[in-house]
């Protein structure tokens, strides 16, 4: 295998660094993350087929859906649940299927 010469693997890419449009000889070797606090910095909802929508009138603000969002977009300030945090939201679905009130459902497209 041929090894690209604009890696440097002895000095990782600070993650920082690193944005959406990087070109990909500035990323780490094998997209390794050397450093933490860099996922807030990639918008991911853009992946998303499936978005969940609130009815805020079925919601009785029981919050089990927040811990099972597997990319924390679920926001819960002062004890009470917020909108979802779609610009990271992958459209997983699992709130819509753990919530017992029928407050969430999944809808197509972004």
């Amino acid at each position: 295998m041929a090894e690209n010469k604009n890696r440097n693997t002895d000095n990782p890419t600070d993650i920082s660094k690193v944005t959406e449009k990087a070109p990909y000889q500035d990323m780490t070797l094998g997209n390794q993350i050397y450093g933490g606090g860099g996922s807030k910095d990639f918008k991911t909802g853009e992946w998303r087929t499936q978005t969940p929508v609130m009815n805020w009138e079925k919601c009785v603000n029981c919050l089990l859906c927040a811990p099972f969002c597997p990319d924390s977009c679920i926001p819960v300030v002062d004890g009470k649940r917020q909108d979802f945090d779609y610009e990271h939201c992958k459209g997983c679905g699992i709130c819509a299927k753990i919530c017992s009130f029928k407050a969430i459902a999944m809808k197509e497209g972004l």
